[in-house]
């Protein structure tokens, strides 16, 4: 193995997020309200099969574990099993994960685990399917739900669920979520709203602290569980009388960013130390052959002794990202 991904405050990156498209179907109110745009620049095709092999031969020669497949929706690609057989079969890769928003999980979901899918995660903000469609944009609620029912069927032991936090939208309905997760394995992700450069108004009207979730799930029982080394950024919370778990992603708490251990890779190639990070950095000219592994290994390695302390989120600094979808969440 290569030296271990490492940057100058002696944080170790375990953990891929790999955005495969930038396209999705859904019109999130938090992400993408007007729907996909495509950006119309040049070459912006995605990454190729052979192309996600070497990125991931890459961060797997320097100690990464876990690859989450991201979009935009990433099952969107035709391709989308060959990518998740791609990354399963790289020595090294334990977990391969993907978040969806589930509308086609139903009919396919067997076949993602067949080729080597291990984890799941699925973006549900409401259980009320007006306010899911009015969150969401579309009126699949029900092809969701049956979806997350269908991967239980196929063998997933647990599919963590994904709720962004809406202020005045959603924020109410924990009781309804802890009686849904009560008898069934699913780790509920309580993600609090993250401001982006097209989302400042959005952003005031509607975020709202997990702390006021965290007080109440502690006084009533819940306890905080230890975190794997490969683990992504949520404080999870477990209880002797659920089968569920409750996960909360706070990055506005202070000292959110000391367990850093995950880097990005947009579906156009491109390294984000961050996901406030600034502009990224081109990979995609290391990616077109077999024989630059090691120059892309020290491209990586370089840009993370450039890597920030802290996003800066709780000081109004939204950094770049225009939109959660454009690098994958």
């Amino acid at each position: 193995m290569a030296q271990q991904f490492e940057d100058r405050f002696q944080r170790k990156f375990y953990y891929l997020r790999l955005s495969v498209t930038d396209v999705c179907n859904f019109k999130c109110t938090y992400c993408l309200p007007d729907g996909y745009q495509p950006s119309g620049q040049k070459n912006s095709s995605f990454l190729t099969l052979p192309e996600i092999q070497r990125v991931v031969r890459a961060f797997a020669d320097c100690g990464t574990s876990k690859v989450r497949i991201t979009g935009g929706e990433p099952t969107l690609r035709k391709d989308f099993n060959d990518i998740i057989a791609c990354v399963a079969n790289t020595a090294g890769i334990e977990k391969v994960a993907t978040t969806t928003n589930g509308y086609r999980m139903a009919k396919q979901v067997q076949g993602w685990q067949s080729a080597g899918l291990t984890h799941i995660n699925v973006s549900v903000d409401s259980l009320d399917p007006r306010m899911f469609h009015q969150i969401t944009g579309e009126n699949k609620f029900t092809q969701v739900m049956a979806g997350i029912d269908r991967a239980f069927e196929v063998g997933y032991q647990q599919v963590k669920v994904n709720v962004v936090l809406l202020k005045d939208l959603n924020h109410q309905q924990l009781p309804a979520f802890l009686d849904w997760i009560k008898h069934r394995p699913i780790q509920l992700r309580f993600i609090e709203l993250m401001q982006t450069g097209e989302m400042d108004s959005l952003f005031e009207r509607h975020h709202i602290s997990g702390v006021a979730i965290r007080n109440q799930l502690i006084a009533n029982g819940w306890v905080l569980k230890t975190r794997a080394h490969n683990d992504g950024p949520a404080q999870v919370f477990v209880h002797a009388d659920y089968q569920g778990e409750i996960g909360l992603i706070m990055p506005y708490e202070k000292n959110f960013c000391h367990s850093c251990n995950r880097l990005r890779v947009s579906a156009k190639g491109k390294l984000h130390l961050c996901l406030f990070g600034e502009q990224g950095v081109e990979l995609r000219d290391l990616l077109a052959q077999d024989n630059q592994q090691q120059a892309l290994i020290e491209r990586i390695q370089a840009q993370l002794q450039t890597k920030s302390v802290s996003h800066f989120l709780q000081d109004g600094n939204t950094g770049m990202t225009p939109n959660l979808a454009s690098i994958g969440g």
